[in-house]
């Protein structure tokens, strides 16, 4: 195509038929917080390491010793993970236990499903 043949285009004639996955707005910024909050690879090992455990949850004493950084370090990505509706926890006595949202985990699969089942099965061996 030469340079005549260009210019004599119609803006029509560029013009691309979008399809795709059409979701909701609300929906669309629930993934991206999902996905922004897993941008850490603190927080996705935490994920990981939660999902795969056997009893489906774990205390925060065991994530903290998994990892050479700080309690409040940990605590922090754990605050962010909760807020984005990636986990719920709950407090017993003095610690604190953690496991996957299960809305979270159906969201999630599509892209992490192979690491999530990998976790799982490291958890039983």
């Amino acid at each position: 195509m030469d340079k005549s043949q260009v210019s004599a285009m119609e803006p029509a004639d560029c013009r691309t038929a979008l399809t795709g996955v059409s979701l909701r707005p609300e929906r669309i910024t629930d993934l991206a917080r999902c996905y922004k909050a897993l941008g850490d690879p603190v927080r996705l090992r935490l994920l990981l390491l939660i999902a795969g455990t056997l009893e489906g949850e774990v205390c925060v004493c065991e994530l903290v010793d998994a990892f050479d950084l700080a309690q409040s370090t940990i605590s922090h990505h754990l605050k962010i993970l909760r807020d984005a509706g990636l986990v719920a926890s709950q407090r017993r006595g003095t610690w604190v236990y953690y496991w996957i949202n299960p809305t979270a985990r159906e969201t999630l699969r599509p892209v992490l499903g192979p690491l999530l089942h990998e976790a799982a099965g490291a958890a039983a061996c």
